[in-house]
Order: C-alpha cells, then structure tokens, then sequence
C-alpha cells in the first residue's frame, strides 16, 4: 500500500478552499467572505471563511481545519476502538450554504483526511467525506443533476461505487427521530483506504472537486425564482431539522466539539434564522406536502 502524503493533501484542501470561495463569491455576486485564521491550543488551527448577507446566500461557510491530538476523540474511535489512546492529525474542507431563496436548496460538503498513530506501529490512515443537497422545494430536473454529477465524478472508481456511497449517503443523513431523511442525498464516504494512498487520495480530490459542478448550476436556476412569505416561514421550519440532524448525529460536529476544536467554527453551519413549529404538518397536496411525498424518500435520481 502506498505511504500516506499528508502535505499533498494539506495542499490540496488549501486549493479547494480558495476554489470553492471564488466559485461561490462569483455565483452571489455581491458578498465576498470574511477569512477568519485560528489556532488550536492542543495543537493545529485552521481557517474559518464565512459569507453573509449576499444576493444569494444567507449566510455561508467554508472552513479548513488541520488539527492534531494526543488522543482520538470518541466520535472517531466509537467504531474503531483499537485506534483509542493514539495520536491523530486530522484536516479537512467543511462548506455549508444556506441561500435566501427557499427555491434554491441548502448544500453541504466536506472532505477530510486522518491519520493515527501509536508508537512502534504503523500509522492507520484514511479519507471520507461526500455533499448533500437539502431542498425544501422539489425539483427533478435539479435532483437528477446533482446526482448524475455525483455519479461522473466517481465513473473512474469501479462500478457501482456511486450506488454504494449514494446508499451510505441516504442512510447517514437520516433523522431517525423523524423518520426522515434531511434531504436528496448525494454521496458519502468514509475510513476509505482499500484503495491504496495515491488512489484514495484521487477519488477525496474528484469528490471535492466535483461540488461547484453539482451545485452552482442549481443556485443560477433557482436563484430568481420568486417566493412567498408562506414559502419563506417553511424554509425557516425546514432548516430546523438541519439544526437538529448536525447538533444529534453528524460526525463532524461531536468530533470538533469533543476534540476541542474552535466552537465558531464548528457551529458555523448553523442557519441565521430558524423556526419550530409545534406538532405542525403540511396540508394535503400542497407543495410543502410534496417535498415530503416525492424527494424526502430513499429514490434513484440516476
């Protein structure tokens, strides 16, 4: 198996961040992103970028992150208890996008890269990672894009690799205390090493490269399209399962909280406006209803 690179990788999530900000900025228009640099006492830091208040995005960000520990966090030992008490580095590229319009959908992405290690044993290596889109109403023509590019992107990695990630993805980003998924799906991966380093490594590289394609021909569609009030006030209602989905379940948020990583930055996904509305439900044959009815189901776009 070839060695691990982590400084290729370093450089590489350097370049993706800048990529992806300059994509998005273009898209919006009008906001720019604010760099905020940290370090992390424990040891590493990184770079917060947030985007508020644009002609398209609410609020938004694309954070880096390169930090290392004396010990694994639980999060990242709870499937994996051999690796605990080892020491980690762990870097990664974490976006998420929450649009003014409730046409156009939330996204999130992130790829990642860690690396553990115990004295007189070889270092145990791998990479995750994926995007997913959060609409809150659905539309074919956008859903049958992002995963037909999700798909592309992975044609050079064996068949069958987009339906495996595609399944994983539907099965991660599900609220088990709803009995819903947060949305369409897309891809995710994770403890990815069978491949082999320069393999992996390529197919991390092919994933994040990928989003902007996926995601900013949706944005240009939908960013026009007008809305209501009603509209507005569901968008706000959906996003609290976002809420809910990153501070009960998601991985990257226990393992930067529990790691003590910048709270700022780790809570960045979080919307700027929200709402709860309780025991509501939407009305029968509505366009509420129908996002529930046709795109919030386990479904093959491609």
């Amino acid at each position: 198996m070839s060695q691990p690179d982590k400084h290729a990788v370093l450089r590489y999530l350097r370049r993706l961040q800048d990529d992806i900000c300059k994509a998005l900025e273009t898209v919006d228009g009008q906001a720019r992103f604010i760099k905020d640099s940290w370090q992390r006492e424990e040891g590493g830091g990184g770079e917060s970028r947030v985007i508020s208040d644009g002609a398209v995005f609410e609020k938004g960000g694309v954070n880096f992150s390169h930090v290392m520990g004396a010990s694994m966090p639980r999060s990242a030992t709870a499937h994996r208890p051999e690796l605990e008490g080892c020491r980690f580095e762990a870097m990664g590229v974490s976006l998420v996008l929450h649009p003014h319009n409730p046409k156009v959908p939330t996204s999130h992405a992130n790829v990642r890269f860690f690396i553990a290690e115990k004295d007189g044993a070889e270092p145990v290596w791998w990479f995750g990672g994926g995007y997913d889109l959060t609409p809150y109403y659905g539309n074919d023509e956008d859903c049958i894009h992002w995963h037909k590019t999700a798909k592309t992107a992975l044609n050079d990695f064996g068949e069958g690799l987009y339906q495996k990630y595609k399944r994983w993805c539907d099965d991660y980003f599900y609220l088990k205390h709803r009995q819903e998924p947060r949305g369409v799906g897309g891809l995710f991966f994770d403890d990815l090493n069978e491949l082999g380093f320069d393999d992996s490594f390529r197919l991390m590289q092919a994933v994040g490269d990928s989003f902007c394609e996926a995601y900013v021909p949706i944005v240009e569609r939908r960013r026009h399209d007008e809305y209501s009030q009603k509209q507005r006030e569901f968008q706000l209602y959906r996003r609290g399962r976002y809420v809910e989905f990153n501070l009960v379940y998601d991985r990257g948020t226990l393992f930067g909280l529990q790691s003590g990583g910048r709270t700022e930055s780790i809570l960045m996904s979080m919307p700027p406006l929200v709402r709860w509305d309780y025991n509501w439900h939407p009305e029968e044959g509505s366009e509420e209803h129908k996002l529930y009815s046709d795109y919030l189901i386990h479904k093959e776009w491609v």
